[in-house]
């Protein structure tokens, strides 16, 4: 066999066996930013099948770019524990006692990295374009590969089903407003409906991203800035340790529930 052939025919097998063994996972993640990684690595470090949809082909959300595209983020002491987890540096801020700052290319790619090595899954370039619900739950998700989504194809999408769908999807919470217009469902916020994003308010953002991090309606959780945006918490800017604290709570929540007989 011609080697171009051995090649393509691994890489379509492979693909084929892990995308058929991750049509049905215990959680998905929508999103692969900073507290849908984390959330990947310490579900899948409890033993859950977790996969990562993220709709663009660099995973990593809006870590990359740091502020202004100046490739440096900060953290505060709370979140150093998740660092260590992944294994990535960090340095103090000399004249801010508690708060760090690292590369964000490192940070992306470490959190990539973490995740996967502890077993999650990741799906780059696939959109969701629509929830299962079944039972008075969300059940899993409709998915499509995002050139089909963009160039507006008519393609049918394949399924996956889940027993948690996490939406990590940031600033615009695409599958709670998904499960509002589609499912007419009502979440578990004040008026039922997403509140919206306030203002940059750091430390109140940091604090609220983790708070907000919650179970929205059965099977449906959310976590770093779409769980801001569900119940009106603050914007914090190019400071991590929220999402990456959000993500680790998420991760919690789910296997909690996951757990129960």
């Amino acid at each position: 066999m011609a080697i171009e052939n051995v090649i393509s025919r691994a890489i379509v097998q492979n693909f084929s066996t892990k995308f058929q063994e991750n049509l049905i996972v215990d959680a998905a993640i929508v999103g692969g930013g900073p507290s849908g990684l984390v959330a990947a690595k310490y579900l899948a470090d409890a033993g859950f099948r977790a996969a990562v949809f993220e709709r663009k082909l660099a995973p990593g959300g809006g870590t990359w770019g740091g502020g202004m595209l100046f490739n440096e983020v900060v953290v505060q002491q709370d979140a150093l524990g998740i660092l260590d987890d992944f294994k990535i540096d960090y340095a103090e801020i000399n004249d801010a006692p508690g708060y760090y700052t690292l590369d964000s290319v490192e940070m992306a790619s470490g959190l990539i990295f973490g995740a996967m090595k502890a077993g999650a899954k990741i799906f780059n370039s696939v959109s969701v374009e629509d929830i299962v619900f079944k039972d008075r739950q969300v059940a899993g998700l409709v998915i499509n590969w995002t050139p089909v989504e963009r160039l507006a194809m008519h393609v049918d999408p394949l399924t996956v089903m889940a027993a948690a769908v996490l939406d990590g999807t940031g600033h615009p919470s695409e599958i709670m407003q998904l499960a509002i217009n589609k499912a007419g469902v009502k979440l578990d916020t004040e008026t039922g409906g997403i509140l919206g994003e306030k203002p940059m308010w750091a430390d109140k953002g940091e604090v609220s991203t983790v708070a907000n991090t919650l179970e929205y309606y059965p099977g449906l959780f959310a976590s770093g800035m779409a769980a801001n945006n569900v119940r009106g918490g603050y914007r914090m800017g190019p400071i991590f340790g929220g999402m990456l604290m959000s993500g680790k709570k998420a991760a919690g929540l789910i296997a909690a529930k996951l757990s129960k007989p």
